[in-house]
């Protein structure tokens, strides 16, 4: 938890809680159009759709808590109807909640993506524990630096947590390639390698944001960058990629239905 800066504009402190806001809509609808597909998918990829929703589920009471925050940070009014001003509280803007988040939703996802690719029992067990673990450090050793304001000390944990998540990286983008090729239709299997490359270009975009403050930006210009930032990229790695996972349930669903459909 670090002090806000003060001195937001409107806009500044208006794109931040448009950006909250569309987080918390886009988990919650997507929680609840993941367990309503539920009955719609096979029995062997159901734990993989539940766990998407969980993942989501979870973002959507950080995100709550998060845009609580922000909105218990400031006060906004006009006076005499003219423009709005922005102010602080003084009460803190705990953004912690998003590492909280992060810890519980970052490995999930990756178990989820295992899951719904239905590898051998061993590789399943060995690949989750592996990328559950490095992603979970990954997070962990961010956030030392996310809540400092010397510069030395944020490139510091950010190379440190770029370790681990380079071999999560590399174990999506190559790691998976020939189990992906073995998906039983060419849709699945197409479907398989969108969820592993959104899933790399997403993750991707947050070194980035991490660096904002590191890279000349100040004061509540990236402060806000950084909220709207990470806002969009978690509505991409939670909602949209949760959507590629059903897509790849319903998918395999229909492929192994109408196997046993055939005669024999």
């Amino acid at each position: 938890m670090a002090p806000l800066p003060d001195g937001f504009s409107y806009a500044e402190w208006n794109a931040t809680y448009n950006a909250l806001s569309f987080g918390i809509a886009a988990m919650g609808s997507a929680t609840i159009f993941f367990w309503l597909q539920l009955p719609n998918v096979t029995k062997n990829y159901r734990t993989a759709l539940t766990i998407t929703g969980i993942v989501t589920l979870i973002a959507t009471y950080h995100y709550i808590r998060i845009f609580n925050s922000w909105s218990e940070a400031f006060t906004v009014a006009s006076k005499d109807g003219g423009d709005y001003t922005v102010q602080l509280t003084g009460a803190p803007f705990n953004d912690g909640y998003r590492y909280v988040d992060w810890l519980l939703t970052v490995p999930l996802l990756l178990i989820e993506l295992i899951l719904v690719m239905k590898l051998p029992q061993a590789e399943t067990v060995s690949l989750s524990w592996k990328l559950g673990l490095a992603s979970a450090l990954m997070v962990a050793l961010g956030y030392p630096g996310e809540i400092q304001e010397d510069l030395s000390v944020r490139w510091f944990w950010w190379c440190l947590s770029m370790i681990p998540f380079c071999y999560v990286v590399f174990t999506l983008a190559v790691g998976l390639a020939e189990a992906t090729s073995k998906q039983p239709s060419p849709a699945a299997a197409s479907l398989a390698s969108a969820a592993r490359y959104l899933t790399v270009l997403s993750w991707c975009t947050y070194p980035f944001v991490y660096m904002v403050k590191s890279v000349g930006l100040a004061g509540p210009a990236a402060t806000m960058y950084e909220q709207v930032g990470y806002s969009l990229a978690d509505v991409l790695a939670k909602a949209v990629f949760g959507v590629l996972i059903w897509a790849i349930a319903a998918e395999k669903s229909a492929v192994e239905e109408s196997g046993k459909l055939l005669p024999n």
